[in-house]
């Protein structure tokens, strides 16, 4: 067996037994207990005889969590707390001096005058797993919340926190923005306010892996000239992953040393349609969906929010990408917007899901200012998004944008953005020039759009029949309700079951039930005025 063991790394045990003469048949169960509840393969390759990375990951933020005079060693009385909190009972004298002179002979660096280095805490477990003692560390790593993917614990991420209705987000709460200032502080050694790739994977150093290494986050934010991160981008950052997956936030924030309470890093935010009755959002981060044809200039005004430099050539948008940077407003208030640019044939797709519209705060729609057919497919997204608000209730401010400003305007343009913009109640196009770095203010006017969400709502030629449409069946039925009440006290009966019967006629049969109460009703109000005239 011993070629087919070192050709398998992953083959832990090897034993011979016999179930007839009873020859080392504990010894089967007891080692296929092990491999399931100690398994060598989350911590250790056999092939490098290395702890893998996660696993260190794990150790060091184990290590951080019990270096409570945070001097980056292990004193005597951390080390023996470390030993009563994994395995309730306490280290002897003898045997702290013991362990620290197992590190030092084979790791110098392992011990310094403090106590146990972090290579020497990661040596120590890597000679554990080596000798076959792997529920040592895996004792270790349970006893601070980790499961057998070297992940926490579903148990410690307060799930119930994030409970919410499809228009109500989550965000960070000051307390957690606090905190993450302290970290930014802590690895931007040197102050100059831009934390450099290396030490972005260094604040994600005990985490199972760096969360903003993939889409959608790999791209979305402002870059220094360095290629690191400034304060305002790296919270950003933090606000795109709180909104898109709050649970992943969260789980990456205690990684990193949150030490308070989960729940109190978290808010939910109010309902959106509240915010339009209060007509007021008081959101911190609102999240934009950027609609628009091929061409149109989606992309550019996502890169010029990023401080991109403009870029001449157009390659289509497939799939969906964010931007997420600190708008400034008057006064030095501060919001975070989040630009979601949505593909042309992507829309469908998207309105097809009856909340696909609660998690907008607000819709921005552009369209090549040179170009009559980019305009026409840009109004036409208009009215479906509109149309699909409407349809699901979960309305939302729209904003048109006439990009490359820099180009000359197609015929007719002025006339058509002036009707459209009247028809529907909103805004005329807002002028911009990527090419030429103008915008017009337009991220500060997407979020006072955002911030005002009762105000900038379009209105579909179907939305505005629909209202009249019903203000025209209220205004019959309480019509038809104050003749009846006029008649005598006693058929208040009689018309609470009238109007019981007009409101059944006005599901099935509106129109024709309209036009005969209405007709009835003042056929009865013309005969009583001639009686008692």
């Amino acid at each position: 067996m011993s070629p087919i063991m070192q050709q398998f790394r992953e083959i832990e045990t090897c034993i011979e037994c016999s179930a007839y003469k009873h020859i080392q048949i504990p010894e089967v169960f007891y080692y296929a207990q092990k491999a399931v509840l100690h398994p060598t393969g989350p911590l250790f390759d056999q092939e490098s005889q290395t702890l893998k990375p996660r696993c260190v990951r794990a150790l060091k933020r184990i290590f951080i969590l019990c270096d409570h005079d945070r001097d980056g060693a292990l004193s005597d009385a951390e080390l023996n707390d470390f030993q009563v909190k994994c395995f309730n009972a306490p280290l002897q004298p003898s045997e702290i001096v013991g362990v620290k002179r197992v590190v030092q002979d084979k790791l110098v660096e392992g011990v310094n005058e403090r106590g146990l280095t972090l290579t020497g805490f990661l040596f120590l477990h890597a000679l554990f797993i080596e000798k076959g003692r792997l529920e040592t560390t895996w004792t270790v790593l349970r006893k601070f919340g980790y499961n057998n993917d070297i992940k926490l614990s579903d148990d410690l991420i307060p799930y119930s926190s994030f409970k919410r209705a499809p228009d109500q987000s989550v965000e960070l709460t000051n307390e957690a923005i606090e905190f993450l200032k302290g970290v930014y502080e802590l690895f931007d050694g040197d102050l100059d306010n831009n934390l450099r790739p290396i030490e972005v994977e260094d604040v994600f150093s005990t985490a199972p892996e760096s969360p903003w290494n993939d889409a959608p986050y790999k791209h979305a934010v402002e870059k220094t000239a360095l290629g690191g991160l400034s304060l305002d981008a790296f919270l950003s950052e933090w606000a795109l992953m709180t909104l898109l997956d709050p649970a992943r936030s969260l789980e990456n924030l205690i990684y990193i040393g949150y030490h308070g309470d989960p729940s109190s890093a978290i808010s939910v935010t109010r309902r959106r349609h509240l915010d339009r009755k209060k007509k007021q959002s008081e959101r911190n981060v609102f999240q934009c969906f950027v609609f628009g044809p091929v061409n149109a200039g989606k992309s550019a005004l996502l890169n010029s929010f990023l401080g991109r430099p403009y870029i001449d050539s157009c390659s289509p948008t497939t799939d969906e990408q964010y931007a997420v940077n600190v708008v400034e407003l008057p006064g030095g208030i501060k919001k975070t917007l989040v630009l979601r640019e949505i593909p042309e044939d992507g829309v469908a797709k998207l309105l097809a899901s009856k909340e696909s519209l609660a998690t907008c705060d607000i819709a921005v729609f552009v369209h090549d200012s040179s170009d009559e057919s980019s305009w026409k497919r840009a109004t036409e997204l208009l009215v479906d998004v509109a149309g699909h608000g409407e349809d699901t209730g979960y309305e939302v401010p729209c904003l048109i944008v006439a990009a490359k400003d820099d180009l000359d305007s197609f015929p007719m343009a002025i006339q058509d953005s002036t009707r459209v913009s009247q028809d529907m109640g909103i805004e005329a196009p807002i002028p911009i020039s990527a090419k030429l770095s103008d915008f017009n203010n337009i991220f500060r006017r997407i979020v006072n759009a955002a911030e005002h969400p009762h105000l900038s709502i379009p209105e579909t030629e179907a939305g505005r029949s629909r209202k009249q449409y019903h203000r025209l069946i209220n205004r019959s039925l309480m019509f038809v309700s104050g003749m009846l009440m006029v008649w005598h006290p006693t058929t208040v009966l009689f018309s609470m079951h009238l109007k019981l019967l007009v409101l059944e006629n006005v599901v099935y049969h509106v129109g024709a039930a309209v036009a005969i109460v209405g007709l009835a009703a003042y056929r009865v109000y013309a005969a009583r005025k001639s009686t008692s005239s």
